[in-house]
């Protein structure tokens, strides 16, 4: 069956993932997924939150937010709205938390780094695009620590990266855009660290249960296009 976009069902979209996208942060990257764009920042802070200070350990959260405009009909502005949604949070915290899973945070001392997410322009895979463009902003900013001589070592221990993959009309594809993944019978997001370990998987079936069988061909399509993701971080950050 042809997709929409014409890729075939184990086809990423085209994939960007552009540094320096930002003037003022230690780390930035816009991370381009077909029409989904991100805007990923990393800033370091020389403060760590209370629970961890005088504990030689820092932390790297993150933040999530789409602007108003990013789908096709307007949205308000969640601090217009007084509190964020229940998905934002859910999604900064999966985001959080997969940066962490790579991240020596003894190594890091008593820093924390902020990864702010901002979807400038949404079709489908915003999480998994904030993910592997903010590792890409993370990196950065450790990058940057070790040049102003504030890092002895590298605390990142391996990429982390984010795909989506679903049921649809009974195929499985990967890296679902919207019309996709509005009508899948099941869609998952994975996060796969460059040694193929997982950190996170999502998965949900919006009609009838989906098999084993049909779960592991969905991983097998995500590890293939983590794969891929994890070439084109490598060639943002210029690691070859």
């Amino acid at each position: 069956m042809p997709r929409s976009s014409g890729r075939a069902a184990d086809a990423l979209r085209p994939v960007r993932l552009e540094t320096a996208a930002n003037k003022y942060a230690e780390g930035s990257c816009l991370a381009c997924f077909g029409d989904t764009h991100v805007l990923c920042t990393a800033s370091v802070e020389s403060r760590v939150p209370g629970w961890l200070r005088d504990t030689g350990r820092g932390w790297v959260t993150a933040e999530y937010g789409m602007l108003p405009r990013a789908t096709a009909e307007r949205t308000d502005r969640e601090a217009a709205r007084g509190r964020q949604t229940g998905r934002t949070q859910e999604i900064q915290r999966l985001i959080g938390r997969s940066l962490r899973a790579v991240t020596d945070l003894a190594v890091l001392g008593e820093m924390q780094i902020r990864v702010d997410c901002d979807v400038l322009q949404a079709d489908g895979g915003t999480r998994t695009a904030a993910i592997t463009g903010g590792f890409v902003a993370l990196h950065l900013a450790c990058q940057r620590l070790i040049a102003l001589g504030l890092l002895a070592k590298m605390p990142i221990k391996d990429h982390v990266a984010a795909v989506s993959c679903g049921l649809f009309e009974g195929q499985a594809l990967l890296d679902l855009e919207y019309v996709e993944d509005s009508a899948a019978a099941a869609d998952a997001n994975f996060v796969l660290t460059g040694a193929g370990a997982i950190v996170e998987i999502q998965g949900t079936a919006e009609g009838a249960p989906f098999s084993e069988a049909e779960f592991i061909g969905l991983l097998a399509l995500a590890r293939a296009g983590i794969g891929a993701l994890i070439v084109h971080q490598r060639h943002a950050l210029g690691l070859g």
